[in-house]
């Protein structure tokens, strides 16, 4: 098991997990009957803290936050691949919160959503355990 390549795959799979998330978040397939609901959101408005906001931006702010995140996700994969081992086990800590992390998303993800999330999740997940606990077992 080496770390550099773990971390490089989960950097890769987080980049299309964004993509992925980005190009279909704000979409409701036909027969899933949800228009009404989306409609709903986009056409409730409501003011917050002065602001004019309905639930359809609450959605959307929230989808391009969890992009944001993988993206920032996948910049941190890459760049933990990317420095020594001794570097990464002084950063131990971060690699196994960084893969704990991933492996509570993975749980959510397929406790709420569906199958394609569910892999890339899972599977993120399991690079950054092997990754983390092969970064550990150098250090020993």
């Amino acid at each position: 098991m080496n770390p550099v390549l773990l971390y490089r795959l989960a950097a890769i799979l987080l980049v299309l997990f964004a993509a992925g998330h980005q190009l279909g978040f704000r979409r409701a397939a036909p027969e899933w009957h949800a228009e009404a609901v989306v409609q709903a959101m986009q056409g409730t408005r409501f003011s917050v803290q002065g602001f004019n906001r309905g639930y359809w931006d609450f959605f959307s702010g929230f989808g391009f936050f969890v992009t944001i995140l993988l993206l920032f996700s996948a910049v941190l994969a890459w760049r933990l691949a990317g420095i020594s081992s001794v570097a990464r086990g002084e950063l131990s800590l971060v690699c196994w919160a960084f893969a704990l992390a991933y492996v509570g998303i993975a749980a959510m993800t397929w406790r709420y959503f569906f199958v394609a999330p569910g892999i890339f999740a899972s599977v993120v997940a399991a690079c950054l355990l092997l990754a983390a606990w092969a970064g550990t077992l150098a250090q020993v």
